[in-house]
């Protein structure tokens, strides 16, 4: 059984506006396996992000094709892509996005109540483990708007792993966070991704932080540098 999880070939990505067309990304391959941690480095409007939402299914490229855990993926309907999102992808933004009107704990178990599935007793009990696991714990009945930058960050983090995916990707997952909690959140993605054996695909311009990974690209203009 092939130990790759991520497998993107050839993908373009472009955009028209009227008569002209912007290439975002000009015909990109990459691969990721399990356990690995991958780092896409690039500066502002180099199409790291664009990129990052193409492989986790979040858009479609208009050439190429994904396979997740061997299977292609950019050719599915929304909902399909959904399940397979939720089932094996794990998503950690710059923003946390979590729900204002929840709790910590309703927010990371949120992912698993949403299966057809779901059992409530399990979602919560995973959820309270991972809050302890981010030292969260006693803030496990606060809604988002008490927490701090920091804290909603872990609470994210947190979320993304409840349903024990295969592949973490994070976008710029510490550029909203000074550089000391940065670095914290960091060091817990790299501890957490070694817990769970899963692979990690981060974008960031933060080349310091990239160091870490099992293997650095660098974009630039839609192509690896």
């Amino acid at each position: 059984m092939s130990n790759v999880v991520l497998d993107a070939q050839n993908i373009r990505k472009f955009f028209t506006d009227g008569k002209s067309t912007v290439d975002v990304i000009k015909g990109l391959s990459l691969q990721v396996k399990q356990g690995e941690f991958v780092s896409i480095v690039g500066s502002s409007g180099s199409g790291k992000s664009t990129l990052l939402h193409v492989l986790g299914g979040l858009d479609r490229p208009n050439e190429g094709m994904v396979f997740l855990n061997g299977k292609r993926f950019d050719n599915l309907g929304e909902a399909e892509r959904g399940f397979l999102r939720n089932e094996h992808l794990g998503f950690v933004y710059q923003f946390h996005h979590l729900l204002p009107e929840f709790t910590a704990l309703e927010n990371i178990a949120m992912p698993l109540m949403l299966r057809k599935d779901a059992e409530f007793k399990k979602a919560k009990e995973r959820a309270e483990y991972l809050l302890n696991r981010v030292g969260l714990s006693h803030r496990m009945t606060h809604k988002p708007g008490e927490l701090s930058g920091g804290e909603r960050q872990r609470v994210a983090l947190a979320r993304a792993l409840v349903t024990q995916p295969k592949l973490m990707m994070a976008d710029e997952p510490t550029g909203n966070l000074d550089r000391k909690t940065a670095l914290s959140i960091f060091e817990l993605l790299s501890d957490l991704r070694q817990e769970f054996n899963m692979a990690m695909l981060i974008v960031t311009h933060d080349e310091q932080l990239a160091q870490s990974a099992d293997k650095i690209l660098h974009m630039q203009d839609g192509l690896w540098k």
